[in-house]
């Protein structure tokens, strides 16, 4: 075998048919590194090889025998795919062996074939069974049952297990395994750098890569894993906070508009909004006008709970960065320029909610505010005295940001289109920046010659640790407080059982004659295949508006949405529910962020088990944004203990940090919403939850940057980071 790699292709090196190529190409694995940090998900913990007669009920075991009548099937109610077979010992006892959803198996069986079955032992009208057990075809059936279970080539025992890989149709988790007992076996190891620092493996006692390599791919012991795992998990969570430090270091040495804020100015426009900012406000409005008057560019996340009064800071940050006026290149300042602030939302609803309240927000400052979206372009103040706001061609709104004389504009996507240009763009604001491409985003912060000021918004709540990890680079503002006035929502966890649906259906009828409104979310849009085995019944968009329409809202005006729907579609039900429109709105989780529709004030959550609590949170908080008593109904098919658990959670945490919390204990960090888009492995995923790991990996990752910005004594960590591999952040 020729000298291997990190980099060395698996196809062209390894024997590989079509199908494997294909399977290959579909996990991601090209690469030698691909393979080998492709780590097992399980391991099979597995008992001495025994025989039927000594196998007890229950019990993990490992079978050899003969396979007699192999053959496909369908169980009796539910259609079910089976392959079956019947597995007679050495000493001529029988088992019955069925596989559920792997009829293939059957194909690959013949009568006579020697094999070894490894499952538990159960037990059907009065005789033992195996259930879906792992396969291996051998040559022949050993001599003695009693040899060892796992053995390598070089017939080393292996006390702990075979590792299960996650496969592809194609490709099996033993093709894997061998294959990376091969690249194991040579002289790879030997020549294996190692790009986490020495001095940090020492520190936390951590495996180097080779010993990790082994350990996690063929351990002997629990221990051995355990240790593999925490080496993998430290480095995958190290390496991204070294590339987000790197980042961070390189972002503030760019020149940024050091602004002057007039503390009084401030205070006064801040005095006259008819409440008093709450103590989370004040702090966060406190840390921004800090950043905005330094020479580096501000790059903070503001993250606030739905409802908690974001857009008000986001008012007061855009005011605070307006003050100034751009100084002309000769000397002087413009006549009546003003710096500008760009303000982008993910949707037109959005945009066009946000530049309504920022109207309202600056009725008495003369201000100037434009709004972009692809439907149009407005600006206020009108010149027309009965109008507040007037609709304008984009050709003029673009020609006033080119001169600066609209300072504040408000918008979607719109606005990193080539053809805007601002003058001076102080301050950028992104709302919901997730929702956004990173070049999206990049393509608004880098369109003036200087970096603007950046601050990101979020009403996602995301665990300490995560944001620790995921938005390393920026500085973090949290709003964990409600405005006062602002009354919970009653969150009422619905039995399943017809009287106490119908008490919700009359509750919510009584706040609809009132003039309310009303959203039902269920959890997907079509109904299932009838004829589609195992399909799960639940409530659909398209099928529950309908049984609503014809009952339960028969008065009232219902409609729906969903996320198969055009844009276009989407943006025009929810103009139509804001303005009073529609009365129900019968939608999937697509509702779950950005819409504002004060006026709705109860929410029905079908199949609210199947939602993270992060996401039920969410969807909760469409109906927060008033004073009127807000109602969240859970109608959830609870039947483990854990699921009760869970829905109890929503109902008694006081906040979304909080339940962010629970959820990422309860399900793990890859289970929360919107968490698979950064690309980190299922195993730092897991290792999110350790709130030290993640500060030693950040705090190791900060002291290396600090010292060696571009990485030129650690030239293993430096061709790492250099690649695309944990770029996962925004900027």
């Amino acid at each position: 075998m020729k000298k291997i790699s990190l980099e060395t292709p698996i196809i062209g090196t390894f024997r590989t048919v079509d199908s494997q190529k294909k399977a290959l190409k579909r996990l991601r694995i090209e690469t030698v590194r691909n393979l080998l940090y492709h780590f097992p998900s399980r391991y099979s913990h597995m008992s001495e090889v025994t025989t039927i007669d000594m196998a007890e009920i229950g019990e993990m075991v490992t079978i050899y025998g003969i396979i007699n009548n192999p053959k496909t099937g369908k169980t009796y109610t539910s259609k079910v795919p089976t392959a079956s077979a019947t597995l007679t010992d050495i000493n001529n006892d029988s088992i019955k062996i069925t596989w559920f959803n792997q009829a293939f198996i059957a194909k690959k069986l013949h009568d006579g074939q020697s094999v070894k079955l490894t499952g538990k032992i159960t037990e059907s009208k009065g005789n033992k069974t195996m259930v879906n057990p792992e396969f291996e075809i051998v040559a022949d059936m050993p001599i003695d049952t009693h040899d060892s279970l796992f053995k390598n080539e070089n017939s080393e025992e292996i006390a702990f297990g075979y590792p299960i890989y996650r496969e592809s149709r194609g490709i099996t988790s033993k093709w894997m395994y061998h294959t990376i007992m091969k690249i194991l076996g040579s002289d790879f190891l030997e020549n294996l750098e190692d790009p986490l620092p020495i001095h940090i493996r020492q520190k936390y006692n951590l495996p180097g890569l080779a010993t990790a390599l082994v350990w996690i791919h063929a351990p002997k012991k629990q221990s051995d894993a355990d240790a593999a795992k925490k080496r993998f998990a430290f480095e995958e969570i190290f390496f991204i906070q070294l590339r987000n430090q790197q980042r961070r270091s390189n972002h503030r040495k760019m020149h940024a508009y050091d602004l002057e804020v007039d503390s009084l100015k401030t205070q006064s426009f801040i005095e006259s909004f008819p409440f008093t900012p709450t103590d989370a406000q004040s702090s966060a409005i406190e840390s921004i006008i800090t950043d905005l008057q330094s020479d580096r560019p501000m790059t903070r996340l503001l993250e606030g709970d739905v409802g908690s009064g974001k857009t008000f800071v986001a008012a007061v940050s855009a005011h605070a960065a307006i003050q100034n006026r751009p100084k002309k290149k000769s000397g002087g300042s413009y006549d009546f320029g003003r710096m500008q602030v760009a303000y982008m939302a993910p949707t037109e609803v959005l945009a066009t909610q946000l530049f309504e309240n920022f109207v309202e927000y600056f009725e008495k400052t003369g201000i100037q505010i434009g709004l972009m979206t692809g439907a149009g372009c407005r600006k206020y103040p009108s010149k027309v005295p009965s109008e507040s706001w007037t609709n304008i061609s984009k050709n003029q709104l673009l020609k006033w940001i080119k001169n600066g004389e609209v300072p504040i504009v408000i918008g979607t996507h719109a606005l990193i289109q080539k053809k805007v240009e601002f003058q001076d763009l102080a301050l950028v604001i992104i709302d919901e920046q997730h929702r956004f491409g990173t070049k999206q985003r990049m393509n608004l912060t880098t369109k003036d010659h200087r970096l603007p000021h950046y601050l990101s918004m979020t009403a996602t709540p995301i665990p300490r640790t995560l944001a620790l990890t995921i938005y390393g680079d920026l500085d973090l503002s949290v709003v964990d407080q409600m405005p006062s006035g602002r009354k919970p929502v009653m969150t009422k966890i619905v039995p399943p059982s017809p009287e106490s649906r119908d008490q919700v259906y009359a509750d919510i009828r009584e706040r609809l004659e009132e003039g309310r409104q009303a959203y039902v979310i269920c959890p997907r849009i079509s109904e299932p295949d009838p004829d589609k085995a195992n399909s799960l019944q639940l409530k659909s968009v398209k099928a529950e508006a309908k049984r609503l329409q014809n009952s339960e809202f028969k008065d009232y005006r219902v409609d729906i949405m969903h996320s198969k729907m055009k844009k276009a579609e989407k943006e025009e039900v929810m103009n139509r529910f804001y303005n009073h429109e529609i009365d129900v709105l019968v939608s999937t989780s697509v509702v779950e962020v950005g819409v504002n529709v004060p006026n709705a004030t109860s929410i029905i959550i079908e199949g609210a088990e199947r939602f993270g609590l992060a996401q039920l949170h969410q969807l909760r908080g469409r109906v927060i944004r008033s004073n009127h008593q807000a109602y969240c109904y859970l109608f959830a098919d609870a039947k483990t203990e854990k699921t009760m658990e869970r829905m109890k959670a929503i109902v008694e945490a006081k906040n979304g940090f909080e339940l962010a919390e629970i959820d990422l204990s309860m399900r793990g960090a890859g289970d929360l919403a919107g968490v698979k888009q950064w690309g980190m492995s299922d195993l730092a995923m897991e290792a999110i939850k350790n709130i030290k790991m993640v500060e030693y990996a950040r705090t190791e990752a900060r002291e290396i940057i600090e010292n060696d910005e571009t990485l030129e004594n650690f030239p293993e960590l430096k061709t790492i980071i250099d690649s695309d591999s944990y770029q996962i952040h925004f900027e």
